[in-house]
């Protein structure tokens, strides 16, 4: 049987991440030697009946999403049903939120993108924007991530401007996701849930870096997982 990975996002051919999401996609199919469908789903599109057509999701870079309480609704369900999940960029943004307001019980928690006025705010618009920068990272022993990656740096591509508010860090650590990759200022860059098959966020678009010859470690993860 065919697995089928849906894409959730807004998809705009001419989007670089959009563009390199498909083709990482692809790279990493190649290496597995697996059949596996794609599908970019809209977020307003996103019904009750997602999980009975696809064994994964990727929430993809681009937000503001046309739907954010339906894409939250997504991102819970595959948390707590054990579906494999990778959110890049604004998909690494939105599972902080689900997190946030359905298991630390922070309801009103919100993004800087969506309401900036909010009074919770647990994404917030970065000092310094970090769109079209590398940046080293750094991740912690033990961690799924750098299990993935066979060591504990790597240099990865951003295409953001927003990412976890410093001051809601120490209440995102109260809870079973890991902080599992921080930049070399000590932000916030990658969560994992080490209770789950794959729950990977990223704040920075791993796909932008994947090729042919090397397909990027965490896009054939994500696809591994899906076809176990």
């Amino acid at each position: 049987m065919i697995k089928s990975i849906a894409l959730l996002g807004e998809y705009t051919p001419t989007f670089p991440p959009h563009v390199s999401t498909n083709a990482a996609i692809n790279h990493a199919q190649q290496l597995l030697d697996v059949d596996i469908t794609a599908n970019w789903v809209s977020t307003e599109d996103i019904g009750s009946r997602l999980f009975e057509h696809y064994s994964g999701i990727w929430v993809a870079p681009g937000s503001p999403y046309k739907s954010m309480e339906l894409t939250l609704w997504a991102i819970r369900y595959a948390r707590e049903n054990k579906i494999p999940c990778f959110g890049t960029c604004g998909g690494f943004q939105h599972m902080v939120i689900e997190y946030a307001r359905n298991v630390l019980g922070f309801k009103g928690a919100q993004h800087a993108e969506y309401d900036p006025s909010a009074s919770s705010l647990f994404i917030s618009q970065l000092a310094c924007s970090l769109a079209g920068r590398e940046m080293q990272l750094s991740f912690e022993p033990g961690s799924r991530v750098a299990a993935i990656y066979g060591g504990l740096s790597a240099k990865e591509r951003y295409y953001c401007n927003f990412g976890v508010n410093p001051d809601c860090i120490d209440e995102l650590k109260q809870g079973p996701l890991k902080v599992s990759g921080s930049d070399t200022e000590g932000e916030i860059r990658v969560i994992e849930h080490p209770d789950h098959p794959f729950f990977i966020g990223t704040l920075f678009v791993p796909q932008m870096r994947s090729i042919p010859e090397r397909p990027h470690p965490l896009v054939t993860a994500f696809l591994r997982a899906v076809v176990l």
